[in-house]
């Protein structure tokens, strides 16, 4: 009987009003909190995964460049060997020991393997007996080479080739201790009956050696064994994931394997010793060596989970023989994303508290009166003489009885404050606007100067690529330039007296040699904030400066005050084969009786990059006009003097222009605006020039109706 009564109080009071409104508010609050921390972890968990393969996936194309890298780096070197004059001379003198302290030196230079010279049919190799019999490796990279006509003779190949026991023990300087690699028992590998791996996975290049005629005459053989070669995956980790690139906690790691086995890398053991020997899990065996499949994934990397990227590495026959493995350890990021979604359900959980304990005050203030209300008239229905008496919230139900017509009043007195509200409501508003309409200037000045910050950051990353570059093309021309002046040498001494008959010939080559070394020094000037440490095959100083005793006058000076007019008639004489045989003209107007102070082959190099781009916008121009009705073209190269300390060269042409979006970035580095040749540095480097020497460039330019541009230079007066 107690336990029916305790029921049906339960239910009465759960058809109280009350509990019912409380019931409508808390349940969906409930629902809503767990379907918010569910879909916020989820939403989460996706994204940061997400993210994560973005950047392992971007990971593994820089360690596939860098890869690739090696493999040319290794083939430029043959190259370069091959072409330089000291291997020519030593090979036409069958200077045997030269030749092999020569091959030997650029192994330990350059860490190959193995570098030897083979006859042309690959029968033989030069030793310090002289040449003995040798067995030339077959292979597709062996068939493509001697399966070259005559005009492909200089061409070189390089690509991953793997080596038995038996072929790399013919190699005296590859140890099995650098080879061979324990197989160890690896979780989550495919089964194997194998013990150890004794292959050996070697970057190959042939390059052939050339005569004077250009017939090939030798062979060079370099090889690279990437077993055990840590300087290649540490280099490559301390790239991609340098300071601050991961979380706490996380480490990057890089890996080649051979098949499915790590013959380098710098992913640890449990003892923190190299995983050498160890294998890939089966799945991303089966997807990547079976299937050949990139891997951008979650991986079981020897004994954690790792973010992952795995690609096939493919031999000279385009099998599939290895991979290519970078990645990062997981659990520092999981570790984070589980503290934020523990934090973020917390923060929802508290605050859905909150709003519980919000509701139930709220409804109790509410429904209070109104049950005591409610009391009363039950009471009074079942005929007792009850009274509501004074509350603490007013009396509203005695209220609307006994004061009706004042109801009204009010009514009244609240429209009245309404429409006093509303106008001091669209005052706020009217204010929040301005305010609005200020911040939104605000916001559009900080996008404007975002643009212009990422284009600084675009030609901060231009200028660390040109860097680079300028050193290479520094060092390619500096060789090539040695050996000009060196055979300069042999010519004049051959001559004789004879010399004087082409004296001007041979001080105009001299001249332009050292034009392009002060060029190339120049390129380097210009990229130094790029290039902290310089190579000293870079500098044109490994030039030999003792070509012959007249050369000193080539050498560079200070720079001394130049006539404009002098160097624009020189410029003009060099470029006259840019003119030949086309409609364009040259017009000249010399009023500038200041003396420029700048170098004067810098100030040339200016000029040949403005003139011949104007003879390009011509020809771009002509090409683009209806045959029958071109007309005469024309390039004015005019120059005065300034007002204020400055003298002025301005080249006008009637080409085809540029377009307004373009004139911006024209001074870009790597900016082409649509030419079909060109490195878009031209012009990038002549504002360097310009700028450096204290002046300017400025451009003006209609499209279909030529460009004028106009360089500022300081300028000391002649009188």
């Amino acid at each position: 009987m107690i336990q029916k009564t305790s029921s049906s109080r339960f239910l009465k009071r759960f058809s109280n009003l009350r509990y019912r409104l409380l019931a409508l508010v808390l349940v969906p609050l409930l629902l809503l909190t767990g379907t918010v921390v569910l879909l916020a972890s989820r939403w989460s968990t996706d994204y940061t995964y997400e993210q994560l393969f973005t950047k392992v996936n971007t990971d593994l194309r820089v360690a596939g460049e860098s890869f690739q890298r090696i493999q040319k780096d290794g083939q430029k070197t043959l190259s370069a060997l091959a072409a330089s004059s000291r291997m020519s001379d030593l090979y036409t003198k069958q200077d045997s020991n030269q030749l092999i302290q020569l091959l030997e030196a650029y192994r330990s230079d350059y860490n190959f393997d193995f570098l030897k010279l083979l006859s042309v049919d690959g029968k033989q190799q030069l030793s310090s007996n002289g040449w003995v019999s040798h067995h030339l490796r077959e292979s597709p990279l062996t068939e493509q080479l001697l399966a070259l006509n005559n005009a492909d003779n200089n061409l070189g190949m390089t690509g991953i080739e793997i080596y038995s026991a038996d072929e790399w023990g013919r190699e005296e300087r590859i140890l099995a201790e650098m080879v061979v690699l324990p197989l160890l028992a690896t979780a989550r590998a495919a089964p194997s009956d194998r013990s150890a791996e004794d292959r050996a996975m070697i970057i190959r290049t042939l390059q052939p050696v050339l005569n004077a005629l250009g017939e090939r005459v030798a062979i060079l053989e370099g090889g690279l064994l990437l077993n055990r070669n840590f300087d290649f995956v540490d280099e490559i980790r301390d790239l991609v994931y340098g300071p601050g690139s991961l979380a706490p906690g996380s480490r990057g790691t890089v890996t080649v394997f051979l098949e499915d086995v790590r013959i380098t890398t710098n992913v640890p053991k449990s003892d923190d010793t190299r995983a050498l020997g160890t294998r890939v899990s089966v799945e991303v065996r089966d997807a990547v060596l079976s299937r050949g499949e990139s891997w951008i994934d979650r991986a079981f990397v020897v004994n954690d989970w790792y973010i992952s990227a795995y690609e096939p590495i493919l031999d000279v026959a385009g099998m599939r023989v290895g991979m290519l493995y970078a990645g990062y350890l997981e659990a520092p990021f999981r570790a984070q994303l589980y503290k934020a979604i523990a934090v973020l359900s917390a923060l929802v959980l508290g605050g859905s508290l909150l709003a519980v304990g919000a509701a139930i005050l709220g409804a109790r203030a509410i429904f209070t009166p109104i049950e005591t209300m409610t009391s009363v008239v039950r009471a009074t229905a079942a005929g007792e003489h009850r009274r509501i008496g004074p509350m603490s919230t007013g009396n509203e139900i005695g209220e609307l009885a006994s004061q009706f017509d004042a109801m009204l009043d009010t009514l009244e007195s609240h429209r009245d404050r309404i429409e006093h509200d509303a106008a001091v409501l669209e005052d706020k508003v009217q204010h929040r606007t301005a305010e609005l309409e200020t911040q939104n200037q605000r916001l559009h000045d900080s996008i404007d100067l975002l643009h212009k910050t990422r284009r600084q950051l675009a030609n901060a990353e231009k200028l660390a690529a040109l860097g680079e570059l300028t050193a290479g093309v520094a060092h390619e021309i500096n060789n090539p330039t040695a050996v000009i002046l060196g055979n300069m040498d042999v010519l004049v001494a051959d001559l004789g007296p004879l010399r004087e008959n082409v004296q001007t010939e041979i001080d105009l080559i001299i001249e332009q040699v050292y034009r392009i070394r002060s060029i190339t020094d120049r390129l380097l000037q210009y990229s130094r904030s790029e290039i902290q440490s310089g190579d000293p095959r870079l500098s044109s100083e490994s030039i030999r400066s003792d070509i012959s005793p007249s050369r000193s006058e080539y050498e560079q000076s200070p720079v001394e005050p130049v006539n404009l007019e002098s160097v624009i008639e020189g410029t003009l004489k060099m470029l006259l084969h840019e003119f030949e045989g086309q409609a364009i003209e040259v017009k000249q107007s010399h009023s500038a009786s200041q003396l420029a102070l700048v170098d004067r082959q810098e100030l040339q190099q200016v000029l040949v990059n403005l003139i011949t781009n104007a003879a390009e916008a011509i020809r771009q121009k002509m090409s683009n006009t209806e045959v029958g009705v071109v007309e005469q073209q024309s390039i004015t190269i005019s120059t005065s003097d300034l007002d204020n300390q400055q003298v002025l060269i301005r080249v006008e042409d009637s080409g085809c222009g540029i377009e307004p979006q373009d004139l911006p970035r024209v001074f870009d580095p790597f900016f082409t605006s649509g030419k079909a040749q060109g490195t878009g540095l031209g012009l990038s480097v002549s504002y360097g020039i310009i700028r450096r020497s204290g002046g300017d460039i400025r451009v003006q330019s209609d499209n279909m109706q030529g460009s004028t541009f106009e360089v500022y230079i300081p300028a000391v007066r002649t009188s």
